[in-house]
């Protein structure tokens, strides 16, 4: 990939006080996630005597109706929420983004038949075959993700095809193709490093969306089942508590918020920077 574009995506980046708080942020959520074992109290572990505690100097953020640590929980639900993200992301990505360098690629019948199917699909409300699908499967979080990665490819596959379509016309590739080279050397050599700005790009919002997805999934109780939580699940629980102890609700929606938001401010910063003759206004 041309150095210049990544270069274009660092200023873009440094000149954007969003931007920074936005990586910053994700930077925080990541790493507690990550070293959430660190924390001194077991996220599961009940205590009805201190249950629905105020936020206070032992419990930062409180305890939840069973008397669990709720910044614990938050931490670790978090680990859960991104893994679903960023793996439901990789999935969606290898699917949308193979189908629509073939459709693009190839075109004619192949195209023709690849983009029907990924019509008749975008047809059918997604979150509606996310939930029939919970419903039948075993909830669990390995199975979340394949849901929502086998859901969200169909956008990035159009966007791919749309970009191949552009590359091949390109003078690089007809003469590859003039050198008698294959069609699987032509695409690995030419024309995926060419689309992998696209590609970042759509990947940072499949993040957004599948965190949200899954978060809209646990709250509806079809998602990761208790005693294990994710944003969506803490949410849920909280519902009934909303007058009596309202931070049960704000710590995992305001998580939920910041990082969906975190992730499509970093993806307009990277589809600018990859993208030079978007002129800023």
């Amino acid at each position: 990939m041309n150095r210049n574009k990544w270069r274009n995506v660092g200023m873009e980046l440094y000149s954007n006080k969003f931007g920074l708080l936005a990586a910053a942020l994700l930077l925080l959520f990541i790493l507690g996630a990550i070293f959430a074992f660190l924390s001194p109290h077991d996220p599961n572990q009940l205590n009805v005597q201190q249950r629905l505690q105020a936020p206070s100097g032992e419990h930062w953020f409180g305890t939840d109706d069973y008397g669990r640590d709720y910044l614990a929980r938050a931490l670790y639900g978090g680990r859960v929420s991104l893994t679903v993200g960023f793996v439901s992301m990789l999935v969606a990505s290898v699917v949308g983004v193979s189908i629509g360098i073939i459709s693009g690629y190839f075109g004619g019948f192949i195209d023709n038949l690849l983009m029907r199917i990924v019509e008749i699909i975008m047809s059918i409300p997604s979150f509606l075959i996310l939930l029939l699908l919970s419903v039948y499967l075993k909830p669990s979080v390995g199975n979340i993700i394949i849901i929502i990665g086998l859901l969200m490819w169909m956008s990035i596959a159009r966007v791919i095809r749309a970009e191949t379509m552009s590359v091949k016309e390109r003078e690089y590739v007809l003469y590859a193709k003039a050198s008698g080279q294959s069609a699987l050397g032509i695409i690995i050599r030419h024309i995926v490093p060419n689309i992998i700005p696209t590609i970042i790009v759509g990947a940072t919002n499949t993040i957004a969306s599948a965190i949200l997805m899954e978060s809209s999934l646990s709250f509806l109780g079809f998602g990761v089942q208790a005693p294990q939580a994710t944003w969506g699940s803490m949410l849920n629980n909280a519902q009934g508590y909303i007058a009596s102890a309202p931070y049960l609700a704000i710590l995992p929606g305001l998580l939920i918020f910041l990082t969906v938001l975190c992730f499509n401010v970093l993806g307009d910063i990277l589809r600018v920077g990859f993208e030079p003759k978007l002129v800023k206004r």
